[in-house]
């Protein structure tokens, strides 16, 4: 981190952290076990209302995967300019409870991303936004996830 921003972790509803690092916060329903992200509270697969908290966990695996290579539009606020934008990974990890889940990849080079690969939730900046280092989580390839984090 630089200077004098401060850091805004925009995603801390949506995280826990455990002895194994960051995990994943969501839902489960007291009826039919059916997993969700993020937290809700009904259940689409049984019209349940009965949900409770749960852990998802931190590792899963690439399930699918592309490189965003141009500049979301508005709501996506990174600080940066079409110019200054630099691609990304986006994919969804499958958790081990069978749940998919939409994630940035702090990957986006397609010869080192492969859909099956082992992978760990990190936490990652992402841009700035009024003076503040803007961070979120992201899914690492499991052997990188320790060199993301430092």
């Amino acid at each position: 981190m630089s200077g004098n921003l401060s850091i805004e972790q925009v995603t801390g509803h949506l995280l826990g952290s455990g002895e194994a690092g960051p995990a994943l916060l969501g839902s489960r329903c007291l009826s039919c076990s059916e997993h969700y992200f993020p937290v809700t509270s009904s259940c689409t697969r049984c019209c349940g209302t009965e949900l409770g908290a749960c852990t998802l966990g931190g590792q899963g695996v690439l399930w699918s995967w592309t490189v965003q290579g141009f500049l979301p539009k508005s709501p996506y606020n990174s600080g940066e300019s079409a110019e200054s934008f630099q691609p990304y990974g986006v994919g969804y990890i499958q958790l081990p409870c069978g749940l998919k889940v939409e994630s940035r990849l702090t990957c986006a080079d397609p010869q080192q991303l492969q859909i099956g690969m082992p992978m760990q939730l990190v936490e990652v900046g992402y841009g700035q936004s009024e003076g503040r280092e803007l961070r979120t989580f992201a899914f690492a390839p499991a052997d990188c996830a320790v060199q993301e984090t430092q």
